[in-house]
């Protein structure tokens, strides 16, 4: 499985000089939990729910007066579409994040989350079982020994 395979398309953004109560508007409107900041449409943060709790923590301010950019996070950590599960897994661990937005060159295609992966956990196993095949097959070939 690739992570095309499992990713949402369907992917909230906002410009980098809206409020976070429209971001936290739109990703309520689209039943989502993050939004791709964008800067004159090219993507460079994301602001997830996390963010926004984040946001409520260190501030009194009400959600209209906070920026996006004070809340997102940055910069924006992004996989493949042909990426497999297991990479996509790997990099979050990796970077510590819960989410990856895919890109397509320099197009965001989908957004993919650790719940993505979860519940697509067979996918991952199943990848991980071919390629230790795959290998066994390789060691046990006779022309390598």
């Amino acid at each position: 499985m690739r992570v095309s395979d499992i990713c949402s398309s369907s992917v909230v953004t906002v410009d980098v000089d809206a409020s976070l109560a429209e971001a936290v508007g739109r990703m309520l409107d689209a039943d989502v939990g993050s939004a791709v900041v964008t800067d004159d449409g090219a993507p460079g943060g994301i602001v997830t729910e996390s963010d926004v709790l984040e946001a409520t923590h260190r501030s009194d301010q009400p959600l209209s007066s906070i920026d996006v950019r004070r809340a997102a996070s940055a910069p924006l950590v992004t996989i493949g579409p042909s990426a497999s599960l297991r990479r996509a897994a790997k990099q979050m661990r990796e970077r510590d994040v819960h989410r990856l937005v895919v890109v397509d060159g320099i197009d965001v295609v989908g957004v993919v989350s650790t719940t993505d992966l979860i519940a697509n956990y067979g996918g991952i196993r199943e990848e991980e079982r071919k390629h230790a095949d795959a290998e066994y097959e390789w060691l046990t070939r006779e022309d390598v020994r």
